[in-house]
């Protein structure tokens, strides 16, 4: 049988399509538009996910036996508010995950609301990029749209919707909404009233590797597909890519570098650290996963390459950087402000320790190394907790980068695990349709039969002995600046 994956991203959406054994038949890609209306804003229109996954999904089946399609499911960007009203129109675009514009809503969940008690509703505090402070951002600036909605969704979750008819969403996706119990798997009340919606307009829960529905008999049709195709509710994407690289279980570790950067430690246990640092979410195995969040990760890179450099040659502009660990100039990846562990949206890019005979090549390896310091912060929050972590797998388009590969395994001190499949979050998606339908019997089994490594980085420890001192200097960075950027902001 096959099954596909539909890795629903911030620039792309990626179609995969698996066989029963794991092996890929063929991938597929369409990009569409990100808007950026005001400055640290962030939307898309929905429509154009689903016009682009549905004509990606014409490419993708053109040479296949049709008939041996037997499911679909998801990894979606998160947290990005999708209103729909009662004829089932999309309100307005989507606010998206990297979105800043909820300063306010945010201080007033954390401040007024109470962290304490948004982690007792939620497991989780608030975050400029959550669903809840969106919430309340439209039904403050928005009142006309707010009074509208009739359905409350996540990204995925409405191609889910387009697909099946089914009002749904998976556990791990609606963790990160701020308006989901995750230690009981519920919606908080608590929080509904706080917002000021009602359970109707929130969608039908599911866990990632259950069906939600089947395919719509006309769309079964337009893509010469069966009516029995399942669709499964899907996960978000870090937890889609987890599963992906088979991070699954108790104890595992998964680094995303993608547009944004993830670490990702899966646990059978609910857990929350004290400051909330680390985002407290259900997994798609069934169980739970803490998860630090860096907004932006490879997508410093691309900034860098394309927007100042003017340059597509990522490989060539890495290939004169030799020696790790001595570079003298700084990067704070913070291009749309930060998340874990910092919780700022007014937070910013930042170089400093330029010198005279800083070079080219010093300030695209501080860019590199900068996200992976960052991802470290999460990494340190973890190892408080009395996690330890001697190795991770990796994924995401940055981690294509054998040099960006080394310098993560340096400056965390850890083994890098390379997965045979780089394809992190549509991999996740194609393995949950096959567990929903049956091919496998859960997630775990799914995983350990089809997830491989290729490769290992282990750390180098002259460099890591370095890093360990860039390191120290690097976190006294943002503290010392981080007043600076709220006058910037002013």
């Amino acid at each position: 049988m096959l099954y596909i994956g539909v890795d629903l991203g911030t620039s792309a959406v990626k179609l995969l399509l698996m066989n029963e054994t794991g092996g890929i038949e063929k991938i597929v890609s369409r990009e569409y538009p990100l808007y950026f209306p005001e400055p640290g804003w962030s939307e898309q229109e929905p429509g154009d996910w689903y016009t682009q996954t549905l004509e990606g999904l014409k490419e993708l089946l053109a040479e296949c036996d049709k008939s041996q399609v037997a499911g679909i499911s998801f990894g979606g960007q998160m947290h990005g508010l999708v209103i729909l009203d009662d004829k089932d129109q999309v309100i307005r675009p989507a606010i998206l995950w990297n979105d800043g514009r909820t300063g306010e809503e945010t201080d007033y969940l954390n401040q007024v609301i109470g962290k304490e008690k948004l982690s007792r509703y939620t497991a989780n505090i608030a975050f400029a990029g959550f669903t809840a402070p969106k919430l309340l951002w439209v039904k403050k600036h928005e009142p006309e749209n707010f009074a509208r909605i009739e359905k409350i969704m996540l990204p995925k979750d409405y191609l889910a919707y387009c697909l099946s008819g089914t009002f749904c969403t998976d556990v791990s996706d609606a963790s990160g909404m701020l308006l989901f119990d995750v230690e009981h798997k519920c919606w908080s009340k608590e929080m509904m009233e706080i917002c000021g919606v009602r359970e109707s307009q929130l969608a039908q829960i599911f866990e990632s590797y259950e069906a939600v529905g089947t395919l719509k008999p006309a769309l079964a049709k337009e893509l010469g597909l069966l009516e029995s195709v399942k669709i499964a509710a899907g996960a978000g994407d870090n937890a889609a890519a987890a599963v992906g690289t088979g991070t699954v279980g108790d104890g595992s570790c998964n680094i995303s570098l993608g547009t944004s950067g993830t670490i990702f430690i899966s646990s059978e246990k609910f857990g929350v650290d004290q400051n909330n640092a680390l985002h407290a979410f259900a997994h798609a195995d069934g169980h739970f996963h803490l998860m630090g969040c860096m907004l932006s990760a490879a997508s410093c890179n691309k900034w860098w390459m394309e927007e100042i450099l003017k340059t597509g040659d990522y490989a060539g502009e890495q290939k004169e950087i030799k020696e790790l660990g001595k570079n003298q100039v700084f990067f704070l990846p913070y291009l749309m402000g930060e998340r874990s562990p910092h919780n700022n949206p007014n937070a910013r890019g930042t170089f400093i320790g330029m010198t005279m005979d800083t070079t080219r090549e010093d300030m695209t390896q501080a860019v590199l190394e900068g996200v992976a310091f960052a991802l470290r912060d999460s990494f340190e929050v973890a190892k408080s907790l009395g996690i330890s972590i001697e190795r991770t797998k990796i994924c995401g388009g940055g981690a294509k980068s054998p040099l960006w590969r080394q310098m993560i395994a340096d400056i965390l001190n850890i083994k890098v695990d390379i997965p045979k499949s780089e394809e992190g979050p549509a991999m996740g998606g194609a393995m949950l349709a096959a567990v929903a339908c049956g091919e496998y019997k859960s997630v775990e089994e799914a995983a350990a039969k089809i997830v491989s490594v290729v490769d290992t980085v282990e750390p180098n420890p002259e460099n890591a002995a370095r890093y360990e001192k860039r390191y120290q200097k690097f976190r006294q960075i943002y503290p010392t600046v981080k007043e600076l950027f709220q006058t910037l902001q002013g």
